[in-house]
């Protein structure tokens, strides 16, 4: 069976969300975690889009709020989420090992933990729609969960192909590269890639989507085996598990 094409598109939202939309170029769309209902209606509009189904992340107002806008004109949408968004609309609870079939393509669901207690990613290849867990350069906050919780989110991600498409749900790229640099300010990867999402931003250009093999070279996040990052982070701790190291990084991002 030949499936069609998905293709993705990024629509901006409230301050720095993105919502993501994929699109067959027949005109079926699906949407990803809107936190507004205007952008998402004005898209479709432009482009005599026909949507099937919401895909929610976590309950987050930013990720929900323009669930109710979209259902007001399509009401027979499928809205499918974990158990958290189902005061938020979602019609079709889902978790981590299930999967959920759209447009025949099959969405692998993972438990990702951490920002919220029962936030949820979504994997069609080459697509990764991980809401507030893995952002490029960096990671999410722990609202809820612990940082065993969040290092664990990151090593079931870690997990999939190089080519894997990060579409996260803010565009935090250049002030995590800036936390990056401090904490480990030899990396030139890091410093490199800083001074060319610089560049874009400075263009007002989105930074995203990351490659998961980018951020594997310059998410810190992703790197608490690297012996200098945990010298530089823990070094009265000698050979520290790697969640002690992410905890710490997470802490010290919090303030930074």
């Amino acid at each position: 069976m030949n499936l069609p094409r998905l293709n993705l598109t990024s629509v901006p939202a409230l301050r720095d969300n993105y919502i993501w939309m994929l699109n067959t170029p027949a005109g079926q769309c699906i949407i990803v975690d809107p936190g507004e209902a205007q952008p998402v209606l004005d898209t479709i509009t432009a482009n005599q889009w026909q949507p099937v189904a919401i895909l929610l992340t976590h309950h987050h107002s930013d990720h929900v709020d323009g669930v109710a806008g979209l259902l007001g004109k399509w009401p027979q949408l499928a809205v499918y989420g974990p158990q958290e968004t189902q005061a938020k609309g979602a019609s079709h609870i889902v978790k981590g090992g299930s999967s959920v079939t759209l447009l025949g393509y099959e969405f692998t669901v993972f438990d990702t933990p951490g920002h919220t207690l029962g936030h949820v990613s979504y994997y069609t290849q080459p697509y990764l729609f991980c809401g507030d867990t893995l952002f490029s350069g960096g990671c999410g906050r722990l609202f809820e969960g612990t940082p065993q919780q969040m290092y664990h989110s990151f090593q079931t991600i870690n997990q999939l192909p190089a080519d894997t498409l990060v579409c996260c749900a803010h565009e935090y790229t250049l002030s995590n590269l800036a936390f990056a640099l401090e904490v480990l300010p030899q990396n030139q990867q890091i410093r490199s890639y800083y001074h060319d999402i610089k560049q874009l931003r400075d263009k007002n250009c989105i930074s995203l989507p990351s490659t998961l093999a980018k951020e594997r070279e310059i998410n810190v996040f992703l790197k608490t085996h690297d012996i200098d990052l945990q010298r530089n982070i823990l070094p009265d701790i000698s050979l520290p598990e790697e969640w002690q190291v992410f905890s710490a990084l997470r802490l010290k991002k919090d303030n930074f």
